[in-house]
C-alpha cells in the first residue's frame, strides 16, 4: 500500500436531525449512546445517512474530482478525511500531511492580521517557523494582499479572505490537499491561477481532492472523478466518462426551467435565478432546434440588492462534459461595469445559425461579480438537441466535431 495516499473502506456517517453534538460528562455520553441506539430502531425518520458504505482508494499524486448534487455527502466526506468529524462506521486511512480548504478562511482568526494568520495556519498544518518564513513572500504575492497583510482579516473582503486562505493551504506543501468549492469566491483570474497551482502541485506528486460544481474545472484538473449520490458512490473512474454520465442524469430535454419559490432557487444573498429558457428563431420555447436558424438563450434572475459589475452567463457543453464555449452578459456594452438596482432582469444571448453541429448539448448557468465572486447557479440546467435538417454537400452524414460553421471550398486545376 506504499503508493496509496487515501484508503476508504465501508465509510458511513449518520446524523441526527436537530441534535446538538456535545456532552458534558461521561455519564451523559454513555446515556446518549444508548438513547441513540434505541432511537435508531424506533424512529429512523430523525436520522439521515450523509454517507453510506463508501469505499475507494486514491494513489499518491492523483487529482480526483468529487461531484454530485447538493446533499450528496461531498463535504461530509472531506470533513472525515480531514479528521474534523469522525465516521459512524468504517474507516478512512490518510497517509501524509493534509492541507484543508473547506470554507472561506478555514482556520483563520478574524482578529489576527493576515501575517499572523499565515503563521497560525502553517502551525496548524504542522509546519515549522522556518518553513513558513521561506514561503511567506510567495504566499502574500499569490494572494495579492500585500497592502493589507498587517490588517486584521475581519476587515478583508470575501475575495481577499479566500485568496489568502487558498494561498496558505497551497503553498505550505501538504502531501494531500482537500478543496471544497472555495474557488467559487474570487475572480476568474484568481480561479485560473489557483487551478494552475493545484495542477502544478499534482505534477510534483501532491494528491488533490477537489469538490466542485464547475464541471469545466473538474474536467481540466482531474484525471479521475468520484460521483456521490445520496451518500453513496454512483460511479468512480475517468473524469470524462463520469462527468458525461452525471450531466445527462435526470436532465430533461425541455426548453425551460423555472423556480417560482425565490428562497429555493439557485443563487446567493445578492442574485437568485428565476428561469432559463431556450427560444427558437421564432421566439418560441423549444428544446429541438434547426441548425439552419439562430436561437436564443434567456436567463431571468432577481437582484436582492444593488450589485456592481455583475455578469450572468452560461456555458454550452457536449453530452460528454466538454465545454464548447462560455459567454456572459458583460458583452452588452450598454450595461458593462454599471451597477444594477434591485429588481427582476432578463439577459438574452443570440446564438448564430450553423454554429453547433447536430447532437445533444447541456447548458450550465452561472456568473460572477468582478474581483469578488464566481458562482454556478446550475451545472446542468437544460438539455437540448440541434437537428441536422438539411443535406450538407461536403458530408455523407453528420460531419465530425461539435461545430459546423458555414464555409466554402474552391477547386483549381493548375496544370
Amino acid at each position: 500500500m506504499s503508493d496509496i495516499a487515501i484508503d476508504v473502506k465501508n465509510l458511513s456517517k449518520l446524523y441526527q436531525l436537530g441534535e446538538i453534538q456535545y456532552y458534558r460528562t461521561l455519564r451523559e455520553s454513555i446515556s446518549n449512546f444508548f438513547k441513540r441506539s434505541f432511537k435508531k430502531n424506533k424512529n429512523n425518520g430523525n436520522y439521515i445517512w450523509a454517507l453510506k458504505d463508501v469505499s475507494f482508494e486514491i494513489k499518491k499524486g492523483e487529482v480526483v474530482g468529487i461531484i454530485g448534487s447538493n446533499g450528496a455527502g461531498k463535504t461530509t466526506l472531506l470533513k472525515i478525511l480531514s479528521r474534523i468529524t469522525p465516521p459512524t462506521t468504517g474507516y478512512a486511512w490518510v497517509k501524509g500531511r493534509v492541507g484543508i480548504l473547506l470554507a472561506v478562511g478555514t482556520g483563520f482568526h478574524p482578529e489576527l492580521t493576515g501575517r499572523e494568520n499565515i503563521y497560525l495556519s502553517g502551525a496548524i498544518l504542522g509546519m515549522k517557523k522556518k518553513e513558513i518564513q521561506k514561503k511567506f513572500d510567495e504566499i502574500v504575492a499569490f494572494a495579492e494582499v500585500e497592502k493589507f497583510i498587517d490588517t486584521p482579516v475581519k476587515h478583508y473582503s470575501s475575495g481577499m479572505y479566500v485568496r489568502l486562505a487558498f494561498a496558505v493551504a497551497a503553498h505550505l506543501e501538504p502531501d494531500i490537499l482537500l478543496v471544497d468549492e472555495v474557488l467559487a469566491v474570487g475572480d476568474i483570474n484568481f480561479q485560473k491561477k489557483s487551478l494552475g497551482k493545484m495542477d502544478a502541485g499534482a505534477k510534483s506528486g501532491r494528491t488533490v481532492l477537489f469538490v466542485s460544481h464547475n464541471m469545466a474545472a473538474v474536467n481540466h484538473l482531474c484525471q479521475k472523478t468520484l460521483w456521490l449520490d445520496k451518500g453513496k458512490i454512483r460511479m468512480f473512474g475517468p473524469t470524462e466518462t463520469i462527468i458525461g454520465a452525471y450531466l445527462l442524469e435526470g436532465v430533461e430535454i425541455i426548453g425551460e426551467r423555472q423556480w417560482k419559490n425565490l428562497a429555493e432557487s439557485p443563487g446567493n444573498d445578492k442574485v437568485r435565478l428565476k428561469a432559463v429558457r431556450i427560444l427558437n428563431n421564432e421566439g418560441k420555447l423549444s428544446a429541438s432546434l434547426d441548425m439552419r436558424f439562430p436561437f436564443f438563450i434567456e436567463i431571468e434572475y432577481q437582484l436582492l440588492c444593488p450589485v456592481s459589475d455583475l455578469q450572468v452567463g452560461f456555458s454550452i457543453l457536449t453530452s460528454e462534459g466538454k465545454v464548447i464555449f462560455s459567454t456572459g452578459d458583460r458583452a452588452d456594452l450598454e450595461w458593462q461595469g454599471k451597477a444594477r438596482a434591485p429588481g427582476i432582469y432578463k439577459s438574452v444571448c443570440e446564438i448564430p445559425a450553423h454554429i453547433l453541429n447536430a447532437g445533444k448539448y447541456i447548458i450550465s448557468v452561472g456568473g460572477d461579480i468582478r474581483f469578488e465572486q464566481v458562482f454556478v447557479f446550475d451545472d446542468r440546467c437544460l438539455c437540448f438537441y440541434i437537428e441536422q435538417t438539411e443535406h450538407l454537400p461536403y458530408s455523407l452524414g453528420r460531419p465530425a466535431g461539435v461545430i459546423c460553421p458555414p464555409h466554402k471550398w474552391h477547386i483549381y486545376k493548375i496544370s
